[in-house]
């Protein structure tokens, strides 16, 4: 069976180079780019394909947050779409004022767990983790 081939980038001297950036950087920056995405959207989209290519070799406790940011996107998507569907209908606009919170109930959560360095306890959660 062969084994699978690792590729680490060298330094001139041999030694594997250390990330720009840490995980917990990148989890931060996601969060961030969360928050920034109400005003534009399309830095949430940014931070979910951080997270997506991150969260793979992450180490346990960045790879919670990252699952749970993935998750915090998608579930977002879908009460995007229900309340757009449902805006005539009356009940769209308290969905949408309901995924403001929510996504910045996540986030603060997500923030505040990163920042005492402890891992999302249920990153699969549909509401707050």
């Amino acid at each position: 069976m062969p084994r699978a081939k690792s590729i680490k980038t060298e330094s001139a001297g041999g030694n594997p180079k250390a990330p720009m950036i840490s995980n917990n950087g990148l989890v931060l920056t996601v969060y961030i780019l969360y928050l920034v995405g109400f005003l534009n959207g399309l830095t949430a989209v940014i931070g979910v394909v951080i997270a997506y290519m991150q969260s793979e070799n992450a180490d346990p406790i960045s790879q919670s947050h990252f699952q749970f940011q993935i998750r915090t996107f998608l579930i977002g998507l879908l009460y995007i779409f229900v309340s757009a569907a449902t805006i005539y209908v009356g009940i769209g606009a308290l969905l949408l004022l309901w995924w403001i919170i929510w996504t910045l109930i996540r986030c603060v959560k997500g923030l505040l767990a990163l920042n005492a360095g402890e891992p999302i306890r249920d990153p699969n959660s549909w509401l707050f983790g």
